[in-house]
């Protein structure tokens, strides 16, 4: 790595609106202090967010630079000119760790291709913190992301990754948007066996957490209301 260059720093943020340090290490809030320039994915949250960690820090120093769905791949490029110039950069992501499930992977990339220095940090990942909760193979374990929008393509998906578990003792790991949760909840129970374990880990961190994993069978039995709750499923059928 050359010595001239910045580093990028990717910067863990919370799971919900507690208080960062309560699930961050003091390492965030250090390199917060020192670092003025950022990649984001929304500007009015990430300020907020370096507010609470430093409230000392001047918002007019802030250089932000945004990455969302809109943003054009050609000029990802100018995002780490900073790094290029000497100048540390911190990408932050909306929710746990960047480029994880998070467009903040694009920049490492091209970090990497630019022989720019990565630094993780650690903080919290709703994936991972739930795969160590569930009680499921954390020796091999798969992230599949969202799964289709269609009805019963949805339904064929989670029937294929029921079959994936069993003839590879692996754990499927997927996600919902947070309004169809419980919608998402209700075709896991219509479509796998009875004896397919479910893990259900809701609200993270939070003070409204909520981690169980049981058979199909018991889930019928007694729902839970996961409306607009960020959740992550895994499923598993040895």
């Amino acid at each position: 790595m050359d010595p001239a260059k910045g580093k990028l720093y990717l910067i863990p943020t919370t799971l919900g609106d507690n208080e960062p340090l309560e699930v961050l290490p003091i390492s965030v809030k250090k390199v917060i202090e020192q670092t003025n320039t950022y990649i984001v994915e929304n500007e009015k949250t990430a300020r907020r967010f370096i507010k609470k960690i430093s409230s000392g820090k001047q918002q007019s120093t802030l250089e932000i630079f945004l990455l969302n769905k809109f943003t054009n791949a050609s000029i990802l490029p100018e995002f780490l000119q900073p790094c290029l110039n000497g100048i540390n950069v911190g990408l932050l992501s909306e929710a746990g760790c960047p480029g994880i499930a998070d467009p903040g992977a694009d920049i490492v990339k091209l970090a990497h291709q630019n022989n720019i220095k990565v630094i993780p940090l650690v903080g919290p990942s709703s994936i991972l913190m739930a795969m160590m909760s569930s009680g499921m193979n954390g020796q091999s374990f798969t992230f599949n992301g969202y799964l289709p929008i269609d009805k019963n393509e949805r339904k064929n998906e989670i029937k294929r990754l029921e079959r994936l578990s069993f003839e590879q003792n692996q754990s499927q790991i997927f996600i919902e948007t947070p309004y169809r949760n419980n919608k998402m909840l209700e075709d896991i129970c219509n479509v796998l066996g009875d004896n397919t374990r479910v893990c259900v880990a809701c609200d993270i961190t939070l003070p409204t957490e909520f981690i169980k994993t049981k058979p199909v069978s018991e889930w019928k039995k007694n729902m839970v209301d996961l409306h607009k709750r960020p959740t992550i499923f895994i499923i598993h059928k040895n």
